[in-house]
């Protein structure tokens, strides 16, 4: 007699409010991976696993989705930076914004205009302006963080085989790192600060 196999649970489809979270989940991870160019809703769809309808109800054409998925995250790593929340959960919510901006700007997308508002760069700018004899200055900083971030979460393995630093543990990297913006930081608008983007 043979017997019967069980059918692997399926994750119960999203419902009422968890509906817009897992389509932005689902984009986000999916803009990440492969860029909003090479993303179509219908994927965004079936990774949330929703109807193709719900994603166009919510957000629209994919550049709204674009400018959800970037304020989104630009939320997500606010919340734990007001939380004080470090390690491997801040590192992934900042990696995967990072990327989604990246990929977002490179494929064409105007993320100067869909990300709507930055609360982590608000709250860094805020720090700065203890630091920083004026609000331009302050702004300056903020932004070389941002870009020092940016590039070292986005072309690591590059920068450590131009510059010769493949064999240094991360562990080392990433303390020169916070040690490099913490002193260009201080030092004004010529140089960058700690902290995220978001």
């Amino acid at each position: 007699m043979a017997t019967k196999r069980a059918k692997p649970a399926t994750p119960p489809k999203p419902t009422g409010p968890s509906v817009v979270p897992a389509i932005l989940t689902a984009a986000a991870e999916l803009f990440a991976d492969q860029g909003p160019s090479q993303t179509s809703l219908r994927q965004v769809a079936a990774r949330a696993g929703v109807n193709y309808g719900l994603v166009f109800r919510h957000f629209g054409t994919k550049e709204q989705l674009v400018g959800a998925v970037l304020d989104d995250l630009g939320r997500r790593v606010a919340d734990l930076i007001g939380r004080h929340i470090t390690g491997p959960e801040f590192d992934a919510a900042v990696d995967i914004h990072s990327r989604v901006m990246a990929r977002a700007t490179l494929d064409g997308y105007p993320t100067d205009t869909l990300q709507t508002s930055h609360p982590g760069i608000a709250v860094l700018i805020d720090e700065l302006k203890e630091q920083h004899e004026t609000d331009l200055d302050a702004r300056l900083a903020a932004a070389h963080s941002v870009a020092l971030q940016l590039s070292w979460r986005l072309f690591e393995p590059y920068l450590r085989s131009a510059t010769g630093l493949g064999e240094l543990p991360s562990s080392e990297l990433n303390a020169a790192i916070d040690q490099a913006a913490a002193v260009l930081g201080a030092a004004g608008t010529s140089t960058a600060t700690e902290v995220p983007s978001g």
